[in-house]
């Protein structure tokens, strides 16, 4: 199980850390991906990491701007937010997968935290 965390209100520019909580004990056999989703379009990939920590891969539209991280021990996945900007404004999911590496489709994590909300105002 997930559950995200971290979101809130911003101003263009600002910065927020997201966070998912996992339960249990296999989070560090789980690759991790971040995804966010705006009414009435398609769940958008942001970010992924490996199950050891390496591998951040990020997508264009976030590159260079968020971080992906995670903490085993604390059976937590990151993702540092800066320079937000409007268009960053979104419900944003983090999940798990135990099969795919370099995972950037939903279709391909098979566990979903709740999302949390981020609005960027300019």
């Amino acid at each position: 199980q997930l559950q995200a965390f971290g979101g809130g209100s911003v101003q263009a520019g600002g910065s927020l850390r997201l966070s998912c909580a996992a339960s249990g004990r296999t989070f560090r056999s789980y690759h991790m991906g971040w995804f966010r989703q705006v009414p009435g379009k398609e769940r958008e990939f942001a970010a992924r990491i490996s199950r050891d920590g390496g591998g951040a891969y990020y997508a264009d539209s976030v590159k260079g701007r968020f971080t992906i991280s995670r903490d085993n021990a604390k059976n937590t996945v990151y993702l540092q937010m800066n320079s937000l900007k409007p268009e960053d404004t979104a419900v944003y999911y983090c999940a798990a997968t135990s099969t795919v590496n370099w995972a950037t489709k939903p279709h391909e994590y098979h566990t979903w935290g709740q999302g949390t909300q981020v609005t960027v105002s300019s």
